[in-house]
């Protein structure tokens, strides 16, 4: 048996999914359900999941399949009208283009290097030889400076919209704002992709994923290599 909670987010994913053709974000469920965080929607999702009602798929954003309904939810579905469902297409959390965005084929391509993969999730090696090239529009190409791209691998961060496999557009660059998602090169050996804040002397590199701890590390430990500017994704 669910509670009110588990029950009230299952309607709304369940009618989210039916209006739109993906779940909602973790922040619209905690808004929804009027939580004060996140780990709030973490714990039902985990309880929803253990119940069989859902099922996540691993190293996706927004991956929440509903398996089942209860019979309340199965009788108040089966009394709405269901119109056609017209799929759209989307792109990290965004559901539609944001404004000012260009046509590729407007943009006017650019090749830049794919400098091998960086880590979302565990750190890697740091990154030091050209694996390809990869076109991109040059409207992605943020300011003046060199440009480069790298292969995403692993899913700390995932609620940032940056998933497994998919590539970012970075701008060389040695400092960052708190908030900017940087190349981050740990100890002069490891590079990985998180979000960077200065908290009480450190430097904190926060993962987009609760599943990952914020590692927090003195200014002497990290040299930022560069700012995401843009993220390529292959369907």
């Amino acid at each position: 048996m669910l509670t009110r909670k588990q029950l009230e987010l299952l309607d709304f994913i369940q009618k989210r999914m039916a209006r739109d053709g993906v779940p909602p974000s973790f922040d619209e469920m905690k808004d929804a359900l009027d939580l004060r965080s996140k780990s709030g929607i973490h714990r039902l999702i985990t309880a929803l999941e253990e119940r069989g009602f859902i099922r996540r798929l691993a190293h996706r954003a927004r991956a929440i399949e509903i398996v089942k309904l209860p019979e309340a939810l199965e009788k108040a579905d089966s009394a709405q009208p269901k119109p056609g469902f017209t799929p759209r297409v989307i792109e990290g959390d965004r559901t539609d283009p944001p404004r000012g965005a260009m046509a590729v084929e407007s943009a006017g391509a650019i090749e830049l290097p794919v400098m091998g993969r960086i880590a979302a999730g565990v750190p890697i090696e740091a990154i030091s030889e050209v694996s390809h090239h990869v076109a991109v529009p040059g409207t992605m190409l943020s300011g003046r400076g060199e440009h480069y791209a790298l292969e995403v691998k692993g899913d700390s961060m995932i609620e940032a919209g940056i998933n497994d496999g998919d590539i970012v557009v970075i701008r060389e660059q040695t400092t960052a704002d708190n908030g900017d998602i940087v190349v981050a090169l740990v100890e002069g050996h490891e590079a990985t992709l998180k979000r960077f804040y200065r908290r009480n002397g450190m430097i904190a590199l926060e993962a987009a994923n609760p599943a990952y701890e914020t590692r927090m590390l003195r200014d002497d430990q990290v040299k930022v290599q560069g700012r995401l500017v843009g993220l390529i994704r292959s369907y």
